[in-house]
């Protein structure tokens, strides 16, 4: 039986946890307008706004009275006593704590003002394709997060600072499980991109390569966000759709956020960064709404979440039911496009090329770009690589794994802004993210065979309502790989995504 007091002092840590929650969800703002519309001189003064919100926070976090409480419920005679989801709460509390109070109040502030002069030397870096301009910041950023991951190292609970940098994003899958996935992945792969990469060499680029103005793909956004019920429109929307350097989802249940990047000769790539970071927009907005501002509220792990933006963006959008349904809109949108036929643009968005930029790889090549990444990662934080040596070793893993030549800095190490913002161990979040898609395609499937033709007659409700109930409703409550093993009956394991590669392939070039 639960008694009152020990319901009293859980009541207590909630509270204080909805506090933490409420004060990170306003510093999400900030980065959005960072990125957005803040003015290019505000920099500075957004550097020290975040530096001090940071300390506030990690206070908050570290507060000895939360550290009381917690001993006060861990304790308790009657806490074998509360429901799963209380005692997930207590433990993703604790974990929290014990992390945070790990950290010094200094070093958090310091990634935070850092990570706002990182990013905007990195813009400037980028658009001047020269890695010597960012090489300075992005070496302090990498000191300082590897600083971080050493003290985080004992309270995760971990073999390696990568380990620990690692669980920060995906808890619980450490780099030798992620090292021997990617062996895996990358042997199933190696077939497949050989076979279609050959079919593709076919294919005709050019009507996909059509000038589009950015009006037009302003409504092509919105008409995507429509189809998968991403509102923006209305008095009671809870969304919006702005322009960035990068791509990227922020926000948090009622106030969620995308961006993406319009290129006039390229309009594929804003299509799909919507359809991506919607996939993002709708695993925040479809998290039970009544455990907002718990810790089991929030999104299950970073490869959970990419597995969702991966599954809009590839499993539907490159879908050859929706093309069926989409092609005759994207026309109306878009009068410039009104040579593209069906099998033209089916074959074009699933054409198998080696490419040097991630964010627009085909699927069956995504996987190696980051495999790079991840590799570079674990050599840095292992003291085998420094990151004067960055540009050099990028451009040899590239030539060696992709087959193509790097041009210059923008094209190569400086194409991704995660670094900057001193995201290391990110990365192999998208890998796994594919192969959980690919999973649960799987089991979409075997459960609702029928989500082809509601695709291709306009409908994402029901698939949106799968994920929902088999994805989003768990929000935090499982660590990941057990969530996985709770949807799938699995762990981690790339043979189904290889199979759906194959199979959409075959169908597609059947066309």
């Amino acid at each position: 039986m639960v008694t009152n007091a020990l319901i009293e002092r859980y009541n207590l840590l909630n509270a204080r946890y909805r506090d933490y929650a409420v004060l990170l969800s306003a510093e999400a703002m900030l980065q959005w307008d960072m990125e957005t519309k803040m003015p290019p001189g505000g920099s500075a003064l957004r550097g020290e706004q975040l530096a001090l919100l940071s300390r506030m926070d990690h206070k908050m976090a570290i507060d000895p009275e939360l550290g009381r409480l917690l001993d006060a419920v861990l304790s308790h005679a009657d806490y074998p006593s509360l429901s799963e989801l209380q005692r997930r709460n207590v433990y993703l509390i604790k974990r929290a704590y014990s992390e945070n109070v790990a950290l010094p109040e200094d070093l958090v502030a310091e990634i935070s003002k850092h990570s706002v002069t990182c990013f905007g030397v990195w813009r400037k870096a980028k658009h001047a394709k020269d890695f010597s301009m960012f090489k300075p910041d992005l070496g302090r950023m990498f000191d300082l997060k590897r600083r971080a991951a050493l003290l985080l190292m004992e309270p995760k609970g971990v073999k390696t600072p990568y380990d620990a940098a690692l669980d920060s994003f995906d808890p619980k899958i450490p780099q030798d499980t992620i090292s021997n996935t990617f062996d895996k992945l990358k042997t199933m792969l190696t077939p497949i991109i050989s076979k279609w990469s050959a079919e593709s060499s076919k294919v005709n680029l050019a009507s996909m390569g059509v000038s589009v103005p950015t009006a037009s793909q302003s409504r092509i956004s919105n008409s995507l966000a429509k189809f998968i019920g991403y509102e923006i429109d209305s008095d009671k929307a809870m969304g919006r759709i702005d322009e960035t350097e990068h791509p990227f989802t922020i926000g948090f249940y009622d106030d969620v956020r995308i961006t993406t990047h319009y290129m006039e000769n390229n309009f594929v790539s804003s299509l799909f960064s919507i359809l991506h970071e919607g996939g993002h927009a709708m695993y925040e907005q479809s998290l039970p709404h009544e455990w907002m501002f718990q810790p089991v509220g929030a999104a299950c792990s970073f490869c959970l979440h990419e597995s969702q933006s991966r599954f809009v963006e590839n499993v539907i959008g490159r879908s050859p039911e929706f093309w069926s349904y989409y092609l005759p809109v994207l026309k109306s949108l878009a009068p410039e496009l009104a040579a593209l036929d069906y099998r033209g643009a089916v074959q074009c968005v699933n054409v198998v090329r080696p490419s040097k930029i991630r964010v627009e790889a085909d699927e069956a090549t995504y996987a190696m770009h980051i495999v790079i990444r991840f590799e570079i990662e674990r050599d840095l934080f292992a003291d085998k690589l420094r990151v004067d040596e960055l540009p050099q070793v990028w451009n040899e893993k590239y030539s060696k794994y992709l087959g193509v030549d790097i041009k210059d800095d923008a094209e190569g190490v400086l194409q991704d802004v995660h670094w900057s913002q001193g995201y290391f161990g990110y990365f192999p979040s998208y890998a796994i993210g594919n192969i959980i898609c690919g999973q649960l395609q799987a089991k979409l499937e075997k459960e609702m065979p029928e989500w082809r033709s509601q695709v291709r007659n306009g409908s994402f409700l029901e698939v949106r309502g799968w994920l929902n109930r088999n994805v989003h409703s768990h929000g935090n409550l499982h660590d990941p790989l057990d969530l996985l093993r709770i949807i799938t009956g699995e762990g981690i394991e790339p043979r189904h995504f290889a199979s759906y590669l194959n199979s959409k392939y075959e169908q597609v070039y059947s066309l």
